[in-house]
């Protein structure tokens, strides 16, 4: 099964607020864009993913990312993740009625294609799944198998949230990078740790924290 992802960014001046301890407030957009420039780059790669919309108003984010071969869908709605992600998939379906359609954080720059593919391959035997972030409180993937709507329950203890709308929890050893979001500075830690992609590596690169040792990344597509 081939998969079209959904990953929404929201404007850059206000992305990874979280981050205020580690990062400074003109170095985070900067940051939120290489994380996600480094997640749709892996996901591209992976050989289960068709293809890439990211939903953004972000015209910086739009502009880098459509670079490296996403579409781009407006969030007209704006009225929240939520409401971003269940738009883009209708746009996704309304040419194309019967994709397989995953959210995917747009927040996972160690993410590793193979990863990717072990967990959307697993995905694919339930009409609707998800796979817990880091924390097993939050979701950092959720698919919808053709027939099936996608039904975002993203936030604050999304994990129980969706499994509580019906999706399967998707029980996965070795499939770190697809769960390691990067909220706060902890999680960038061991996003770091793990060994994340070429932009995370020059952005981190300006942040005055203490890097623990990375591992290689040769999964990700330096372009």
């Amino acid at each position: 099964m081939q998969w079209t992802l959904v990953v929404p960014l929201k404007p850059l001046a206000r992305a990874k607020s979280r981050l205020a301890d580690t990062a400074a407030d003109g170095l985070r957009p900067g940051l939120a864009l290489a994380f996600a420039q480094d997640t749709v780059a892996a996901a591209l790669a992976c050989p289960a993913v068709k293809d890439v919309a990211v939903v953004t108003n972000d015209a910086v984010a739009g502009r880098e990312l459509g670079a490296l071969g996403a579409h781009i869908v407006p969030d007209e709605p704006g009225g929240g993740l939520n409401a971003a992600l269940a738009h883009a998939a209708a746009v996704v379906r309304s040419s194309r009625p019967e994709t397989a359609v995953a959210a995917l954080n747009a927040d996972l720059p160690a993410l590793r294609p193979l990863e990717l593919a072990r967990v959307l391959d697993s995905a694919a035997e339930f009409p609707r799944a998800f796979l817990p972030d880091a924390a097993a409180i939050g979701t950092t993937l959720l698919t919808a198998t053709p027939g099936n709507e996608l039904l975002p329950a993203f936030g604050e203890h999304s994990r129980a949230r969706h499994r509580a709308s019906g999706a399967m929890e998707l029980r996965l050893d070795d499939v770190d990078s697809v769960r390691q979001d990067v909220d706060t500075g902890d999680d960038l830690r061991a996003a770091l740790a793990l060994g994340v992609g070429p932009r995370t590596t020059a952005a981190a690169a300006r942040l005055p924290i203490k890097e623990p040792p990375t591992a290689p990344h040769p999964d990700h597509n330096p372009s």
